[in-house]
């Protein structure tokens, strides 16, 4: 990968790529048409009131008995062409642990999962600390999910990275989602005469 391509994918496109990757050939092959759902707008509300939150909490709702809290760290990696911005990194003495707030009941899926270990590879690259676990941070349970963060997934989402990037490269309209009830929300949904 080198940087000639002038651009650099999000994290949350590496969780979109799981869902639909469609989301991300139209958001880079057609960035003039993205909408901004209600829903997204919501999910950046509640972020923010989740710092003053957070900051209040105890450590204890991720296991640690002390640790340094930082709040939206910006990370960036030329090595993967890849940026992203962190709600939370908890940085122990013995390691870095990626928290992800997410607006919802249900327990992470592969795509939440894969988001962490993208941040974990760019904290891993920046910070040089070992990183072996993630929390999805579920706001409306107010619940810490643990995510280990093998090296199987890790490979896999740097795979994944690396087809993102041939995908955009190539212009290559990728097939519709198997699980089409996701598409039913969808921003893009009337760029996808092929499906609903």
């Amino acid at each position: 990968m080198t940087d000639e391509a002038g651009y650099f994918l999000e994290v949350t496109d590496i969780k979109q790529y799981r869902i639909c990757p469609r989301v991300v050939f139209y958001r880079y092959c057609l960035p003039r048409v993205r909408p901004i759902t209600g829903k997204m707008a919501l999910g950046i509300e509640r972020h923010r009131e989740e710092i003053g939150r957070e900051e209040r909490r105890s450590l204890r709702t991720y296991g640690l008995t002390s640790g340094e809290r930082q709040f939206d760290i910006l990370l960036r990696s030329a090595r993967y062409r890849l940026v992203g911005m962190l709600d939370l990194i908890i940085i122990t003495e013995n390691e870095c642990i990626p928290v992800e707030y997410k607006l919802s009941e249900r327990m992470p899926g592969s795509h939440v999962k894969a988001q962490l270990a993208a941040y974990a590879l760019l904290l891993t690259e920046q910070l040089q600390k070992p990183i072996r676990r993630g929390f999805s941070y579920l706001l409306p349970l107010r619940k810490a999910v643990e995510i280990p963060l093998g090296q199987r997934l890790l490979n896999d989402v740097e795979r994944s990275i690396e087809q993102i990037h041939q995908l955009i490269a190539h212009e290559t309209m990728p097939a519709a989602p198997k699980q089409q009830a996701i598409c039913v929300n969808c921003e893009f949904r009337r760029f996808c005469n092929d499906v609903l």
